[in-house]
């Protein structure tokens, strides 16, 4: 695992000049302000450092250290071999070149031998005079070895056996805290099989913050909502998910971000006809922050509506809350999708925190087999076990998005932090929702 801190004048700056040392692999780790200090603050500007980290070595960093190999060993070879580069010199340089090489070896083989045989007279005369010291003492000696060999090897193995002690409990500690927290089993072993075998553990400190460091890594980076130059217009963003999961007011959330925060042009679609009420609550929403709404109740009312927001930045489409056993349910959002096969399209699974890891494996697995989604948990201030964030990253692979905690719009929901997960998930802070 390489970790290494960025400055720059910007947070993109920062970012960009940690992608370029790490590569595109490079998982941002924190990011902070740095304000100048001293007499001459006001004339200095205010710096972003960036902490990026990577698991391993990429393989553009390695075709680089495999080229600046290669010209050493060329320029080696040109010193130690310079007839190699110079093919056109004549024949009588190079015996000239031998007839040199081969004096002077021979003039260091006699002074070599020369300066042995000094240093032999000087050892004789050595040995005789401490030829008798040296029997004297030998007894002695031998006997201290024999009992400081004892002595050593009892208390290597007392040093053995406590530190092999305090790995196993700190291991335990970790382990215990992970499970609390409903990250599974297998996951929670992964991890620590993992630290351990990278080896440089000494004691609990040093575990915990190489396990907070890889929860990190496995999280990755998080994925929001963003509009690529590449992407036509409008962008089509679906919130797909169960039943009671809180899709409606997540999208009301964060519409009024990318209205307020990032002035861009919104209208909403729902087809959610089924539950009570549904239309009427997205609408209310919308005329609080004077977006249009449109309800589609067949896939054939899209070609009335679409042309309308052509010019639009995002058309956020909610769905109908949707069981992962019911399959007709599911051939009607695929349909749906269908009917934007010309437009650019990206969804959001939306997920509670309180769901059983049972259940939400099958869900994510219906919605695997349909479109490629990210994450969205809601409700993480319903519960203090969030193991079930990193069981679903992992099982999925899918990108982790945004984390909401309550029923405030638009407050209670941002982009998911990595580091406030992984530190929750080993006991520290008190996480997403309230307090915090």
């Amino acid at each position: 695992m390489i970790i290494k801190k960025f400055q720059g004048n910007t947070e993109t700056e920062a970012i960009m000049l940690a992608k370029e040392n790490l590569g595109k692999d490079a998982i941002v780790m924190n990011i902070k302000t740095i304000k100048p200090k001293g007499l001459f603050k006001f004339f200095r500007k205010t710096l972003v450092e960036v902490t990026a980290a990577v698991d391993e070595v990429s393989d553009k960093h390695k075709a680089k250290e495999s080229e600046t190999a290669s010209k050493i060993n060329a320029s080696i070879d040109e010193k130690l071999h310079p007839s190699a580069k110079t093919a056109n010199s004549t024949s009588d340089d190079g015996k000239d070149l031998e007839e040199k090489l081969n004096s002077l070896a021979m003039l260091l083989e006699e002074q070599i031998e020369n300066s042995k045989n000094d240093r032999k007279k000087d050892a004789l005369k050595t040995e005789k005079k401490t030829e008798k010291k040296l029997a004297d003492t030998e007894k002695k000696l031998d006997e201290k070895k024999e009992s400081g060999k004892d002595t050593e090897k009892t208390k290597e193995k007392d040093e053995s056996k406590e530190t092999s002690s305090l790995k196993d409990k700190s291991i335990d500690l970790i382990m215990e805290q992970l499970t609390a927290n409903e990250v599974s089993y297998q996951y929670a072993k992964q991890i620590i099989d993992e630290i351990m075998h990278a080896g440089n553990i000494r004691t609990l400190d040093d575990m915990l913050a190489c396990v907070y460091q890889k929860i990190i890594l496995k999280l990755g980076q998080t994925k929001p909502i963003s509009f690529d130059k590449g992407d036509k217009k409008p962008k089509i963003i679906f919130f797909v998910g169960p039943t009671g999961v809180g899709k409606t007011t997540t999208i009301a959330k964060l519409s009024s971000k990318l209205l307020l925060d990032e002035k861009k042009k919104i209208a909403i679609f729902t087809s959610d006809t089924y539950r009570i009420a549904a239309v009427e609550q997205i609408k209310t929403y919308a005329n609080i922050l004077k977006i249009p709404v449109e309800v589609i109740y067949e896939t054939k009312d899209l070609d009335k509506a679409l042309p309308k927001y052509s010019e639009y930045d995002y058309i956020l489409i909610d769905t109908a809350g949707r069981s992962h056993k019911n399959k007709e349910q599911t051939d009607d959002l695929k349909a749906l999708y269908n009917a934007f096969e010309d437009c650019t399209l990206f969804t959001y699974l939306v997920l509670s925190a309180t769901t059983k890891y049972k259940d939400l494996k099958k869900i994510t697995s219906l919605y695997e087999d349909i479109t490629e989604c990210c994450l969205i948990f809601t409700k993480l201030d319903e519960t203090d076990a969030i193991g079930n964030i990193l069981n679903i990253k992992l099982d999925t692979g899918m990108p982790l998005s945004y984390i909401s905690y309550g029923q405030n719009v638009p407050d209670d929901i941002e982009v998911m932090n990595p580091q406030i997960i992984a530190k929750q998930l080993l006991g520290g802070g008190d996480g997403y929702g309230s307090g915090r």
